[in-house]
């Protein structure tokens, strides 16, 4: 998801930043949207942005000699649903091209797509589908976190395979979905269970903020987190 500075094609770089575009526009109209209709939440809003700055500046090695990172989107994809994620990862990408050299300009329309847009997006996609099938609340927060960290890492595969395929794209994707999989996938777990913490955190100090976002029945439902009754 921090593709650096210059390693894409310019065609490539060009192309994805088309693709963002819409979403990152549209996250702007929806942030502003959720700032008016319900200022209480600004906090939480600040709150998803810096959660999503923190873990995914969390640089851990590979043993491939690469480097993974947590995502924290699926967090703030659940919170305010994914178009605010757009804008929120989109600033956070910005930031840490330009303060910790983490990704780059040039190839800020391909990470943005892949942490801010897919991820959010699936994160959203398995916790409504988990809410549906009346999983428990902390299994659709686990699946839809762990979930957005392994499609960030996924689509960011594609995209390297496809800007650098080394005359077989599928081949080239293999091979880096394999540079990340040996630390990813266990830091995807992680990330779930850390998702499910910050909720059962937040159910404590925020409950009237979780009942305007639509998410008290379902934290009502757990066991062990119970809402304080306060006003409608």
């Amino acid at each position: 998801m921090h593709i650096a500075e210059g390693f894409l094609p310019p065609l490539h770089a060009a192309a994805w930043t088309v693709v963002a575009a819409p979403f990152v526009v549209h996250g702007a109209r929806a942030a502003a949207r959720e700032v008016r209709e319900r200022p209480g939440n600004r906090l939480l809003l600040g709150a998803a942005g810096a959660f999503t700055f923190v873990l995914s500046a969390v640089k851990l090695p590979s043993v491939t000699g690469s480097s993974s990172h947590p995502t924290g989107t699926g967090f703030g994809a659940v919170l305010f649903r994914p178009p605010v994620m757009a804008l929120l990862g989109t600033i956070v990408l910005v930031f840490q091209a330009l303060l910790l050299a983490h990704g780059g300009l040039t190839t800020l329309g391909a990470n943005v797509v892949s942490l801010a847009v897919v991820g959010p997006w699936v994160a959203y996609g398995t916790y409504r589908l988990a809410s549906a099938l009346r999983l428990p609340f902390a299994v659709s927060i686990f699946a839809a976190t762990a979930l957005a960290d392994w499609s960030t890492y996924l689509t960011t595969a594609v995209q390297l395979g496809l800007a650098h395929p080394g005359g077989d794209v599928v081949a080239s994707i293999g091979r880096f979905l394999g540079v990340f999989a040996l630390t990813q996938v266990p830091l995807a777990l992680a990330e779930g269970l850390l998702g499910v913490l910050m909720f059962r955190l937040l159910a404590r100090l925020a409950p009237e903020e979780l009942r305007s976002l639509g998410l008290h029945r379902a934290l009502d439902a757990e066991d062990g987190v119970r809402l304080p009754e306060g006003k409608a």
